[in-house]
Protein backbone atom coordinates (compact mmCIF):
# COMPACT_ATOMS: atom_id res chain seq x y z
CA UNK A 1 0.00 0.00 0.00
CA UNK A 2 1.46 3.33 -0.94
CA UNK A 3 1.78 6.35 1.32
CA UNK A 4 -1.17 8.23 -0.22
CA UNK A 5 -3.59 5.41 0.62
CA UNK A 6 -2.20 5.14 4.17
CA UNK A 7 -2.62 8.87 4.71
CA UNK A 8 -6.16 8.75 3.31
CA UNK A 9 -7.12 5.90 5.68
CA UNK A 10 -5.57 7.67 8.69
CA UNK A 11 -7.31 10.91 7.70
CA UNK A 12 -10.63 9.07 7.42
CA UNK A 13 -10.21 7.63 10.93
CA UNK A 14 -9.37 11.06 12.34
CA UNK A 15 -12.47 12.62 10.76
CA UNK A 16 -14.64 9.73 11.97
CA UNK A 17 -13.21 9.96 15.49
CA UNK A 18 -13.73 13.75 15.67
CA UNK A 19 -17.36 13.42 14.58
CA UNK A 20 -18.08 10.89 17.33
CA UNK A 21 -16.51 13.01 20.03
CA UNK A 22 -19.17 15.13 21.75
CA UNK A 23 -18.38 18.74 22.32
CA UNK A 24 -18.52 19.74 25.97
CA UNK A 25 -19.99 23.02 27.06
CA UNK A 26 -17.75 25.50 28.84
CA UNK A 27 -20.26 25.70 31.67
CA UNK A 28 -23.80 24.57 32.33
CA UNK A 29 -26.34 27.10 31.13
CA UNK A 30 -28.00 27.61 34.51
CA UNK A 31 -24.60 28.38 36.08
CA UNK A 32 -24.12 31.10 33.48
CA UNK A 33 -27.52 32.55 34.41
CA UNK A 34 -26.62 32.71 38.10
CA UNK A 35 -28.56 35.94 38.68
CA UNK A 36 -31.75 34.24 37.57
CA UNK A 37 -31.36 30.92 39.42
CA UNK A 38 -29.40 31.63 42.62
CA UNK A 39 -30.67 32.52 46.08
CA UNK A 40 -29.53 36.15 45.71
CA UNK A 41 -33.01 37.38 44.75
CA UNK A 42 -34.35 35.68 47.88
CA UNK A 43 -31.67 37.42 49.97
CA UNK A 44 -32.64 40.83 48.55
CA UNK A 45 -36.29 40.16 49.38
CA UNK A 46 -35.50 38.99 52.91
CA UNK A 47 -33.36 42.07 53.58
CA UNK A 48 -36.27 44.39 52.98
CA UNK A 49 -39.27 42.41 54.20
CA UNK A 50 -38.24 39.57 56.53
CA UNK A 51 -35.13 40.37 58.60
CA UNK A 52 -35.84 37.45 60.97
CA UNK A 53 -35.77 34.98 58.07
CA UNK A 54 -32.59 36.60 56.75
CA UNK A 55 -31.04 36.08 60.18
CA UNK A 56 -32.08 32.44 60.07
CA UNK A 57 -30.67 32.02 56.55
CA UNK A 58 -27.29 33.68 57.21
CA UNK A 59 -27.08 32.92 60.96
CA UNK A 60 -26.47 36.64 61.53
CA UNK A 61 -28.34 39.90 61.05
CA UNK A 62 -27.90 42.21 58.06
CA UNK A 63 -25.62 44.64 59.91
CA UNK A 64 -23.24 41.90 61.07
CA UNK A 65 -23.15 40.46 57.55
CA UNK A 66 -22.33 43.86 56.01
CA UNK A 67 -19.51 44.40 58.53
CA UNK A 68 -18.13 40.95 57.79
CA UNK A 69 -18.35 41.63 54.05
CA UNK A 70 -16.39 44.88 54.48
CA UNK A 71 -13.63 42.95 56.24
CA UNK A 72 -13.23 40.22 53.61
CA UNK A 73 -14.20 42.06 50.41
CA UNK A 74 -10.67 43.18 49.44
CA UNK A 75 -9.36 39.62 49.78
CA UNK A 76 -12.11 37.72 47.95
CA UNK A 77 -13.14 40.19 45.24
CA UNK A 78 -12.58 38.99 41.66
CA UNK A 79 -12.76 40.83 38.34
CA UNK A 80 -15.21 39.99 35.57
CA UNK A 81 -13.49 38.99 32.33
CA UNK A 82 -14.74 38.90 28.75
CA UNK A 83 -15.12 35.11 29.17
CA UNK A 84 -17.46 35.11 32.17
CA UNK A 85 -18.94 37.16 34.97
CA UNK A 86 -17.09 36.86 38.28
CA UNK A 87 -18.83 35.61 41.40
CA UNK A 88 -19.30 38.70 43.58
CA UNK A 89 -17.81 39.01 47.06
CA UNK A 90 -21.34 39.01 48.50
CA UNK A 91 -22.19 35.72 46.76
CA UNK A 92 -18.88 34.19 47.85
CA UNK A 93 -19.46 35.10 51.49
CA UNK A 94 -23.08 33.91 51.47
CA UNK A 95 -22.12 30.57 49.89
CA UNK A 96 -19.39 30.10 52.51
CA UNK A 97 -21.68 31.01 55.40
CA UNK A 98 -24.34 28.58 54.12
CA UNK A 99 -21.71 25.87 53.78
CA UNK A 100 -20.43 26.44 57.32
CA UNK A 101 -23.90 26.83 58.85
CA UNK A 102 -25.59 23.86 57.21
CA UNK A 103 -22.76 21.41 56.57
CA UNK A 104 -24.19 20.76 53.11
CA UNK A 105 -21.90 19.33 50.45
CA UNK A 106 -20.80 21.52 47.56
CA UNK A 107 -22.76 19.19 45.25
CA UNK A 108 -25.91 20.07 47.19
CA UNK A 109 -25.02 23.74 47.67
CA UNK A 110 -24.58 24.29 43.91
CA UNK A 111 -28.35 24.20 43.43
CA UNK A 112 -29.10 27.12 45.73
CA UNK A 113 -26.02 29.17 44.79
CA UNK A 114 -26.02 28.37 41.05
CA UNK A 115 -22.24 28.03 41.27
CA UNK A 116 -20.43 24.92 40.06
CA UNK A 117 -19.13 22.54 42.74
CA UNK A 118 -15.59 22.93 41.37
CA UNK A 119 -15.76 26.69 41.85
CA UNK A 120 -17.40 26.32 45.27
CA UNK A 121 -14.48 24.06 46.19
CA UNK A 122 -12.18 27.03 45.53
CA UNK A 123 -14.43 29.81 46.87
CA UNK A 124 -15.11 28.28 50.29
CA UNK A 125 -11.46 27.73 51.37
CA UNK A 126 -10.46 31.16 49.99
CA UNK A 127 -13.27 32.88 51.89
CA UNK A 128 -12.55 30.93 55.09
CA UNK A 129 -8.90 31.96 54.81
CA UNK A 130 -9.96 35.60 54.28
CA UNK A 131 -12.28 35.41 57.31
CA UNK A 132 -9.48 34.02 59.43
CA UNK A 133 -6.90 36.55 58.25
CA UNK A 134 -9.15 39.56 58.81
CA UNK A 135 -10.70 38.45 62.12
CA UNK A 136 -7.82 36.64 63.82
CA UNK A 137 -6.31 39.59 65.68
CA UNK A 138 -9.53 41.10 66.94
CA UNK A 139 -11.99 38.23 67.34
CA UNK A 140 -10.07 34.95 67.18
CA UNK A 141 -7.50 35.56 69.85
CA UNK A 142 -5.91 32.42 71.18
CA UNK A 143 -5.68 32.42 74.98
CA UNK A 144 -2.15 33.39 75.94
CA UNK A 145 -2.06 32.38 79.59
CA UNK A 146 -3.44 29.84 82.03
CA UNK A 147 -5.74 32.49 83.49
CA UNK A 148 -7.27 33.12 80.04
CA UNK A 149 -8.07 29.41 79.70
CA UNK A 150 -9.53 29.30 83.22
CA UNK A 151 -11.69 32.34 82.47
CA UNK A 152 -13.15 30.58 79.40
CA UNK A 153 -13.78 27.40 81.41
CA UNK A 154 -15.45 29.37 84.21
CA UNK A 155 -17.67 31.13 81.67
CA UNK A 156 -18.90 27.78 80.36
CA UNK A 157 -19.40 26.56 83.92
CA UNK A 158 -21.58 29.60 84.72
CA UNK A 159 -23.60 29.69 81.50
CA UNK A 160 -23.89 26.01 80.52
CA UNK A 161 -23.05 24.12 83.71
CA UNK A 162 -20.22 22.22 81.99
CA UNK A 163 -17.01 21.89 83.96
CA UNK A 164 -13.60 21.82 82.27
CA UNK A 165 -15.12 22.98 78.97
CA UNK A 166 -13.25 25.33 76.62
CA UNK A 167 -15.72 25.62 73.75
CA UNK A 168 -18.72 24.16 71.96
CA UNK A 169 -18.96 22.84 68.42
CA UNK A 170 -22.67 23.43 67.82
CA UNK A 171 -25.84 24.24 69.69
CA UNK A 172 -29.06 22.37 69.05
CA UNK A 173 -32.26 21.90 71.01
CA UNK A 174 -33.25 18.27 71.07
CA UNK A 175 -36.90 17.40 71.55
CA UNK A 176 -37.44 14.38 73.80
CA UNK A 177 -40.61 13.03 75.33
CA UNK A 178 -41.42 14.31 78.77
CA UNK A 179 -40.76 11.25 80.90
CA UNK A 180 -39.89 11.01 84.54
CA UNK A 181 -36.28 10.08 83.78
CA UNK A 182 -35.92 13.04 81.43
CA UNK A 183 -37.31 15.39 84.07
CA UNK A 184 -34.53 14.39 86.44
CA UNK A 185 -31.73 15.08 83.97
CA UNK A 186 -32.88 17.94 81.77
CA UNK A 187 -34.64 21.23 82.25
CA UNK A 188 -38.11 21.03 80.73
CA UNK A 189 -39.53 24.11 79.06
CA UNK A 190 -43.03 23.48 77.65
CA UNK A 191 -42.36 19.77 77.20
CA UNK A 192 -39.16 20.54 75.32
CA UNK A 193 -35.88 19.27 76.71
CA UNK A 194 -32.75 21.15 75.89
CA UNK A 195 -29.39 19.43 76.17
CA UNK A 196 -27.90 21.75 73.60
CA UNK A 197 -24.20 21.61 72.88
CA UNK A 198 -21.25 19.35 72.26
CA UNK A 199 -18.68 20.60 74.77
CA UNK A 200 -14.97 20.54 73.99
Amino acid sequence: MDNKKKLAIIGGFIVLFDEKKKKRLWSKRWFLERRKYSHMSLIRELQTTEPHDLHNFLRMDKEAFEILLQYVDPLIQRNTTHMREAVSSRERLIATLRYLATGRSVEDLKFSCAISPQLLGKIIPETCWALFMTLKNEYLKFPSSTNDWLEIANGFKRSCDFEHCLGAMDGKHIAIKNRLIAVRFFTIIRDFSAPFCLPL
